[in-house]
């Protein structure tokens, strides 16, 4: 039984696994088929970005990606387009997000190393030129200027004296007293252990293939094609691994969730998908099925919406099943509080590896 539906290629790309999914994109690993080589995906409905009037500000997330070259900033490699779908195709980052650290749209590669992610809400304006600050509030609130709130914050106890010092320097609320990025790379505690990024500035980089996707025209399209259906082999599972380390792969045995876990379990497939509905429902959540897949959406209105969960069960083996869950709307703390009371309703199917003892 193959369990995670028929590959898919786009130009030159075969598509995989989802790494992430909001409300309207969705991110997925893809491999090269002539280099080999891995990329992220991200993946975008044009009937979706023009109902919600989203034109210019993909536009705008897209040129910012393509202007801006440097080491830590995630690199745009090319966009396409069908007739239904945009796709932009994007360095793969494979340490994860530093959300499960601190903040979202910030990623670490596998040797540690900050990748910023998202430009949606980027900006070209003539008054950022001319002024050197926007007057408009825009973004995701935890990750906005100081200015628009009191800046009231504390600290751990272990925090050193210049960490602090440096840390309220960086969230004064006041633009003209704030700290600048020329005295940021001056601090003493900032310059501990600090290496100055190593990048190459490029010729003009022309966008003519970024107005091409909102185009009317057919001659850049990309063709979807649908490759016969493939159960996950020993190469997928351990890829799905931060940092091919298989000891990252079921976080949750160790008590930790981010905004995707996963789980393994030894019984049939179809008995893990009746227990994951039985687990769901009294929690209040609705639960939609296709196939081996599952979409849970909570009835009650959290922080940041519904909490919705996108559960898929993939073949290992004949006797051997891997779970993935993962967010796709709704606040990560509150997926986490959601997991913990899930995941004791599923105690009967779960399987977890015995330790080896020493010899």
């Amino acid at each position: 039984m193959s369990t995670c539906g028929a590959r898919t290629r786009v130009g030159k790309y075969e598509l995989g696994r989802t790494l992430g999914e909001g409300s309207f994109a969705k991110v997925k690993f893809a491999r090269d088929s002539r280099t080999g080589d891995g990329v992220a995906i991200k993946i975008l409905d044009k009937s979706q970005v023009l109902k919600h009037k989203m034109v210019e500000q993909i536009k705008r997330e897209i040129s910012t990606m393509k202007l801006i070259k440097h080491p830590n900033v995630v690199q745009l490699h090319e966009v396409m387009a069908s007739k239904t779908k945009i796709y932009i195709v994007l360095e793969f980052v494979q340490g994860g997000e530093l959300f499960d650290k601190i903040p979202e749209n910030l990623l670490l590669d596998s040797f540690g190393v900050l990748k910023v992610s998202d430009f949606g809400l980027s900006t070209f304006s003539p008054q950022m030129r001319e002024e050197g600050l926007l007057h408009t509030t825009c973004g995701t609130p935890n990750y906005v200027a100081p200015e628009i709130d009191r800046a009231e914050f504390s600290f751990p106890t272990w925090f050193s004296s210049c960490a602090k010092k440096f840390l309220k320097r960086i969230l004064d609320p006041n633009p003209r007293t704030r700290i600048t990025i020329p005295e940021i790379l001056k601090d003493d505690w900032f310059k501990k252990g600090y290496k100055a990024p190593d990048f190459q500035e490029e010729e003009e980089v022309n966008l003519d293939d970024v107005d091409a996707v909102f185009s009317d025209s057919k001659e850049h399209l990309v063709m979807e094609k649908k490759q016969k259906p493939e159960s996950m082999n020993a190469f997928a599972l351990i890829s799905q691994s931060s940092g091919f380390n298989l000891g990252n792969l079921f976080e949750q045995q160790a008590g930790v969730v981010k905004r995707e876990t996963r789980f393994t379990s030894q019984r049939p497939a179809n008995e893990i998908m009746s227990k994951i509905e039985e687990a769901a429902k009294p929690l209040g959540f609705n639960v939609q099925k296709h196939n081996y897949k599952m979409k849970l959406k909570g009835d009650q209105t959290g922080r940041k919406g519904h909490l919705s969960v996108a559960t898929e069960v993939f073949e290992v083996a004949p006797t051997f099943h891997v779970v993935e869950l993962r967010k796709t709307g709704g606040d990560t703390l509150e997926f986490q509080k959601f997991y913990k009371s899930f995941s004791t309703g599923l105690k009967d199917i779960v399987w977890i590896a015995e330790e080896i003892p020493e010899q």
